[in-house]
């Protein structure tokens, strides 16, 4: 990744402060609500978000009831068109059940319609509706990620390309289109916080998102350090590191909580019946929301102190709140995106200043 890019991105000497959405879907009874009003909700978001002086929009892909979003890099190019200078990208774009080629040429011409302002974050995916949806099988998890990162490392050089592995047919000295005006494509790699993944990451020389939803972000400073080692032994530039959280904020730390609580409580509750985890509970809650948990949840003074220390505990380069939970309302969500951009993000960088 070159100098310019990598300022565009964000330093640890100054952060940039994105956020995440899934475009979660309000459901009543297991039913989900109105999927393409919850689109429109998701642009119009996007918009303010692009007015407040947001740094960055992430969507997530997803193939389930649940979540509205499963074409990111279209929801995208409709924000572009209402957008100065946000820039756009992903949170995550399933690589493994994706053609990485079809995935560099959307998100090129992503880059294109927004001037240069896309970019794409890589992951496996928190879910797996996508591998059996797209006729793949969940035994070559790992192959296909790997096989598929490979190649689009390779086209991020934008010439001829040249390739093979077992999971798509070859290519010898093919081009995809549109090239970006830039050179290149600005990508990510998006981990849990397995050591193998943020090893990769870095011998790829893509930077490094954090996705932290559970325990504490202190937790990943061990993965941050072995991020940064890794790039140091291989010879490679410091790389930004960045970190996705959940959360929501509003005039009160009590308002915050009592406006989040029971959307976040549904929602983990439902995923922990499909994968055997106990219900959610308050006390669950609570730890998560307190000041070293995963939740960035309260007043603007309480987030901004939050996302201030996790920002100095990991050395990031981004912070990105996914700021959307389960059926939250759409005003709710509006004005937890206004006190981001108005209140929260100028705080947190006062507060880094002084530090």
């Amino acid at each position: 990744m070159d100098g310019d890019t990598f300022t565009e991105l964000g330093t640890r000497e100054r952060p940039t402060f994105g956020l995440d959405t899934f475009g979660d879907v309000p459901l009543e009874d297991g039913v989900p609500g109105d999927h393409a009003e919850t689109l429109r909700e998701v642009v119009a978001e996007g918009a303010l978000a692009d007015r407040l002086g947001v740094d960055y929009l992430g969507l997530g892909e997803h193939h389930r009831p649940d979540f509205a979003i499963s074409a990111p890099e279209v929801v995208l190019a409709a924000i572009a068109g209402q957008t100065e200078r946000i820039r756009l990208g992903t949170g995550v774009t399933v690589l493994s059940s994706d053609d990485p080629i079809r995935v560099y040429e959307r998100f090129a011409t992503l880059a294109a319609i927004s001037r240069g302002r896309a970019e794409v974050q890589l992951g496996r995916g928190s879910f797996v509706e996508s591998f059996a949806l797209f006729g793949h099988s969940l035994d070559d998890y790992d192959r296909l990620f790997a096989e598929k990162l490979d190649l689009f490392a390779k086209l991020q050089a934008e010439g001829p390309t040249t390739w093979a592995g077992t999971v798509r047919p070859p290519l010898t000295g093919q081009r995809v289109y549109p090239p970006t005006e830039a050179g290149r494509l600005p990508a990510w790699i998006a981990v849990g916080g397995t050591p193998e993944s943020v090893v990769r990451a870095a011998r790829y020389g893509f930077p490094l998102v954090l996705a932290v939803i559970g325990g504490s972000p202190a937790g990943f400073v061990p993965f941050a350090d072995l991020y940064r080692d890794a790039l140091s032994q291989l010879g490679r530039p410091e790389l930004p590191v960045g970190m996705h959280s959940p959360g929501h904020i509003a005039a009160t730390d009590e308002e915050a909580r009592e406006q989040l609580y029971p959307h976040q409580a549904a929602l983990y509750t439902r995923i922990g019946r499909e994968r055997g985890w106990p219900p959610y509970s308050m006390a669950a809650f609570d730890d998560a929301a307190g000041p070293q948990g995963a939740l960035f949840v309260g007043s603007p003074e309480t987030v901004a102190q939050k996302i201030a220390w996790a920002c100095r505990a990991l050395g990031l380069s981004r912070f990105q709140l996914k700021y959307s939970v389960g059926a939250l309302p759409h005003d709710q969500r509006l004005e937890s995106v206004r006190l981001y951009g108005e209140v929260v993000i100028p705080r947190v960088r006062e507060l880094l200043a002084g530090s």
